[in-house]
Parts: C-alpha cells; structure tokens; sequence
C-alpha cells in the first residue's frame, strides 16, 4: 500500500496520497500551460500499487480550459477500469459551469471538501 503524505509538487498543483485515494490539490488554473505536467505527475503516482482512486481539488482554480476537462478524463478512465472512482471538490462557479455543460457530474461525484471526498472513497470497496 502506497503511505499516506505530500508526494509530488509540480507546476500549479500538488499532488498527495491519503490511504488508496491520490489527492491532486490544483493552486492555479487548469489549461494547456499545466495540464502535461499535471497529467504526467498523476499517472506516475496512479501506477503505484495502492492508488485507487483519485481526487480533484479545485480550490484554488478560477478557470479551466478543455486541457483540463482532458486532465481529469484521462484520469477518470484509469481508475474506473480498475474498480476506482473519481471525485471533485472546491469547485468555484466557473468551473462548476464547465463541469455541468460537459456533463462530467454524470460519472464524477462533487464534494464540498477534499477531507470529505476522501473519507467517502475510501469507504468505496
């Protein structure tokens, strides 16, 4: 099992895991100019033996272009088809806007909280 605690800082987020659930906790806007770094980070960490699930932190984000609607997809569909489950939280107007219009909502669940998202997936079996 993968331990709990900060893993990876790379441009405008950091990433970290809690139990089974990587948390990627964004600190700026998701686009073009993040979004390779971002998706290399996490998919490095998913391949860990112990990472189930995953986690989107939005607290810190004010915009997000189809880059990043392509950061959480990719990611979506490698802890789906291993019985994982991903999850947003802090969502802002904005992106809340992007989320509903793309229909993410439908597959995605939203949470007020990381803490919260992480607790209700790690309870996921």
């Amino acid at each position: 099992m993968v331990k709990s605690g900060k893993i990876i800082v790379c441009p405008g987020a950091e990433l970290s895991v809690s139990g089974d659930v990587l948390v990627i906790s964004l600190k700026e806007d998701l686009d073009h100019h993040n979004a390779a770094s971002l998706r290399e980070s996490a998919d490095q960490l998913l391949r860990q033996e112990g990472v189930r699930h995953v986690v989107f932190d939005f607290s810190g984000v004010e915009f997000m272009d189809s880059s990043g609607i392509g950061v959480i997809m990719g990611r979506y569909k490698q802890v789906i088809f291993t019985g994982g489950k991903a999850a947003v939280c802090g969502v802002g107007q904005t992106v809340d806007r992007i989320f509903r219009f793309s229909g993410i909502y439908k597959i995605i669940d939203r949470y007020d909280t990381a803490k919260e998202a992480v607790r209700a997936l790690s309870r996921q079996v």
